[in-house]
């Protein structure tokens, strides 16, 4: 997923819109033999003649964090034999200031209904690096049983760290590049028509380099060894037990349903993590249609609690990006625990085929409320954000979404632009 960060002004952000209605009339529709288009681009779903969609796009963002980025990309979308997306690939091009030329490369592969791919490969001139693959599984044990991995090899030299607790002050801003290797797996079996038992593993290595913005200052300048557990790297171990429910309508674009899940990881020293600490998760979501599913009222509220002694800093809870507080950038509040309420409206405006892609387009305005704390019996409401906003999404159904959401913060504006649903 990409992500910028916007808190100026939305001139680049205008500017994108009107390049990106200029360039859609650039795309086409062909037909290409399926022999010409091997595994994983197409599969034994596809037509002979498999139709795909290439669709050329502007890449513009202004980020106080990251400053201008502007490039192009070209997303091909090839289609099975029932006219859904088999396979998006977008190749992309761009230049930043602070990380010089970036070249990327991002997939999505659904050879079936029940298993899919994903990969991201991106490589800038200076800092930063993305190498991610995820694949999901659940066509085993008669659909009952479904498999999930992320492997991924990352450094972002944009990361921001301000300090622990709620009051976190932005002149404490200092900056620095995570450079990270692991992966996440699990398996979850259904139990009934609702419930699912979860059990995974998590392994995280991570290195804290110099990051690539120089005018902000570097995060071991400002912050000492002693006051910022894992600044100087840490390694985390952790198995994971989760118990869901679920009565959604569809896992990546529900329109009607609920999802409540309990989470426990405790990261031990005996599995090679850095130290003994535990995390507790409880979170739910409810989606309520009304007019067919054009009006879709969504919440969802969350708690986290982290439980141990000298837990390093990007391991406690963390509130800001584009799935919490969208009012800000990405890990702004750090502390033990956290709160956080989301509510949403999604209000589908029209459905549109462009080259013969039918898609949904929605509006979506939004609130975003929570806040870091000690424990949640410590939780003080002059402490929580309240970032409201509003979210602008296309849909290709079952399983493609395509968003930008603006949100409003105490330190100004941020937008994200990405896919998939931000909860």
């Amino acid at each position: 997923m990409y992500n910028f960060s916007f808190s100026r002004s939305l001139l680049p952000f205008r500017t994108a819109a009107l390049l990106i209605a200029i360039w859609l009339l650039s795309g086409c529709t062909s037909y290409i033999s399926r022999e010409k288009l091997p595994f994983p681009l197409t599969n034994g779903n596809c037509d002979e003649q498999t139709k795909v969609v290439t669709v050329p796009l502007p890449v513009i963002a202004s980020s106080p964090n990251e400053g201008i980025t502007a490039g192009a990309l070209t997303a091909f979308l090839i289609h099975n034999r029932k006219d859904e997306i088999s396979t998006l690939l977008a190749p992309q091009v761009n230049h930043n200031s602070n990380f010089g030329i970036t070249a990327s490369l991002y997939g999505a592969f659904y050879p079936t209904p029940d298993r899919a791919i994903e990969l991201n490969l991106s490589q800038s001139s200076k800092v930063n690096h993305a190498y991610e693959v995820r694949l999901r599984d659940i066509s085993q044990l008669d659909k009952k049983l479904e498999l999930n991995a992320y492997l991924f090899k990352i450094s972002d030299g944009s990361s921001r760290f301000f300090g622990f607790n709620a009051k976190s002050p932005q002149q404490m801003e200092t900056n620095y590049a995570n450079d990270e290797t692991g992966y996440t797996i699990s398996a979850g079996y259904q139990i009934g028509k609702h419930y699912q038992i979860t059990l995974g593993d998590r392994f995280r290595d991570v290195d804290i380099k110099r990051g690539a913005v120089r005018k902000v200052p570097y995060i071991k300048e400002r912050f000492a060894t002693d006051d910022v557990p894992g600044i100087n790297g840490f390694t985390t171990h952790a198995p994971r037990i989760s118990i869901s429910y679920s009565t959604l309508n569809n896992r990546d674009t529900p329109t009607y349903g609920g999802y409540a899940r309990f989470t426990f990881e405790p990261t031990m020293q005996a599995l090679g993590g850095v130290g003994d600490y535990r995390h507790y998760e409880v979170e739910a979501k409810g989606f309520i249609p009304l007019d067919n599913a054009r009006y879709v009222s969504v919440f969802r509220l969350m708690y986290n609690q982290t439980l141990g002694k000298d837990v390093p800093f990007l391991e406690q809870s963390i509130l800001g990006g584009e799935t919490t507080l969208r009012g800000y950038g990405r890990n702004r509040f750090i502390d033990n625990s956290f709160f956080l309420c989301n509510l949403e409206e999604r209000i589908r405006l029209f459905r549109w085929e462009v080259f013969n892609v039918t898609a949904d387009w929605e509006v979506a305005p939004f609130i975003d409320l929570g806040a870091v704390m000690e424990s949640l019996d410590k939780a003080n409401g002059t402490n929580f954000e309240f970032n409201p906003g509003i979210g602008f999404r296309a849909i290709v159904r079952p399983n493609i979404v395509g968003r930008v959401d603006l949100g409003i913060g105490k330190d100004g504006p941020a937008i994200f632009v990405g896919l998939g649903y931000p909860f």
